[in-house]
């Protein structure tokens, strides 16, 4: 049996985590339907502007290896009252930044709050929740995780239509003020404060490994891949996660425990939440381009274009969480990964600059009914099958990878893009936002049928132990 900690507001204080947790997701793309605005009013390109949502990705990508750490180290109250300052502080400084770099500055100090409460939010609920209370839990929290970043477009078209994108901050940053104070009733202290020596090597290691494939990748839409603003970061971030890698076998007490992924669920299931996560986010960066640039649509009206997807999200999660302990994941992962694929193959056949929104509409559909079958089921089998002293280590790599497919994501969408809006340079701004849309969504088909093959693999965990 798993130790189960008892505490007296155990819904209240899930429902604070997953708050504070949606208004931090919900930062990641909230920015994607005024990159246009921001391109405009800075003066800046398409590959500059999407660095508001990938140093955002890769803030927490980075910051998040070390909140296995930090969970140790500092209580549970501490831990989201300083998340949630933090990110509101972010938002202040976004919303009142006269420049793009001060601007830049703010979304990253967000990210750093986004970074700490995201992990704790997981491993709490591990160890406040049952087993078999989980499925629901963690159903809502695959709806945290996936209608964030999903709702982000959509909310803040409308608010950037009627009070102008700054506001997207300002809503944020009341936000966090009234969930600081709420969070300050409700939440318990549910951590062991160990206080282990933070291996400040691994920390290099893994900041440089992430942050210059990322940054690599980012250089490479604007760039050659023989400058050496593109090769040398992917060959420094490689190294260095290979290094990181190496020195947490040996380390006394390693910065994430990578016997995790000595358990082939946890592993796999991981790999499906990072695949899951790079095509929301390619898919949040890019769509609301294509609406605004190709089909000339608002920002009101794309983020209305792509509501009914978000609703179907909001439904199918919840359900997806009920269903979960009856079905088991596999049934929910494949289908879901060829829902997604299927989706995917009809933005390849349809998408032009005369596309019929109706079409986009229902195939955004399409593959926001099968994310929510991917995410939370992928997630809770993974975690199920590790034992109760690895759930930091567990939550705190899952959640690093994810951020990073995230921030990959979003990264090689705006490379093919602006590779495929080039290729079409002598026709009309309208035909060239829509051959780069459409460029992307090849690679992003791809990883598709990469999720799909790997879902036939999995298998219940927690059969296993029984």
């Amino acid at each position: 049996m798993e130790a189960l900690i008892n505490t007296k507001h155990t819904k209240l204080m899930a429902f604070a985590l997953m708050l504070g947790a949606f208004v931090g997701l919900f930062g990641e793309t909230s920015l994607n339907m005024a990159l246009t605005d921001v391109m405009n009013e800075y003066d800046i390109t398409a590959s500059a502007a999407q660095w508001l949502t990938t140093g955002y990705l890769l803030t927490m990508a980075v910051l998040i290896p070390v909140s296995a750490f930090l969970i140790k180290w500092f209580s549970t109250r501490q831990l989201v009252a300083a998340s949630l300052s933090i990110s509101g502080l972010g938002a202040v400084i976004a919303a009142l930044s006269p420049s793009f770099e001060l601007l830049l500055l703010g979304r990253i100090v967000q990210a750093l709050g986004t970074g700490i409460i995201l992990p704790l939010m997981l491993s709490v609920l591990m160890v406040i929740f049952p087993v078999h209370k989980r499925g629901m839990v963690m159903g809502l929290m695959g709806l945290v995780i996936t209608a964030a970043p999903a709702i982000g477009p959509t909310a803040s078209g409308v608010i950037i239509t009627t009070v102008g994108w700054t506001y997207i901050f300002w809503i944020s940053a009341a936000l966090y003020a009234l969930l600081l104070i709420y969070s300050l009733i409700v939440v318990e202290n549910v951590s062991t404060v160990t206080k282990p020596k933070l291996d400040y090597i691994s920390v290099v290691y893994s900041t440089i490994g992430f942050g210059g494939i990322v940054y690599g990748l980012s250089m490479y839409a604007d760039n050659p891949f023989t400058t050496v603003t593109v090769w040398l970061p992917l060959i420094l971030g490689i190294v260095s996660l290979i290094l990181f890698a190496r020195r947490q076998t040996v380390l006394e007490t390693p910065l994430i425990n990578l016997e995790i992924f000595k358990f082939p669920m946890f592993t796999l299931g991981t790999l499906m939440m990072f695949l899951s996560l790079f095509i929301i986010l390619s898919t949040s960066i890019l769509m609301p381009l294509y609406l605004k640039g190709a089909l000339l649509f608002t920002a009101a009206v794309a983020g209305l274009i792509l509501l009914p997807g978000n609703i179907l999200n909001f439904v199918m999660s919840p359900v997806v969480g009920a269903m979960y302990n009856k079905i088991g994941p596999k049934f929910f992962v494949v289908t879901g990964f060829a829902l997604i694929t299927a989706a995917n193959i009809g933005f390849l056949i349809v998408l032009g600059d005369a596309t019929p929104v109706w079409q986009v509409i229902v195939l955004f559909m399409i593959m926001f009914i099968g994310l929510p079958m991917t995410i939370m089921p992928s997630q809770t089998n993974a975690m199920n099958q590790l034992p109760h002293q690895l759930y930091a280590d567990g939550s705190a790599a899952m959640n690093t990878l994810t951020q990073v497919g995230g921030a990959l994501g979003t990264a090689i969408a705006i490379t093919l893009f602006t590779i495929g809006q080039g290729s079409a340079s002598l026709g009309s701004t309208e035909f060239g936002i829509a051959a780069g849309t459409h460029f992307a969504f090849y690679f992003i088909t791809g990883i598709s049928f990469i999720g799909l093959i790997g879902s036939l693999f999995i298998y219940d965990s927690t059969k296993e132990n029984s």
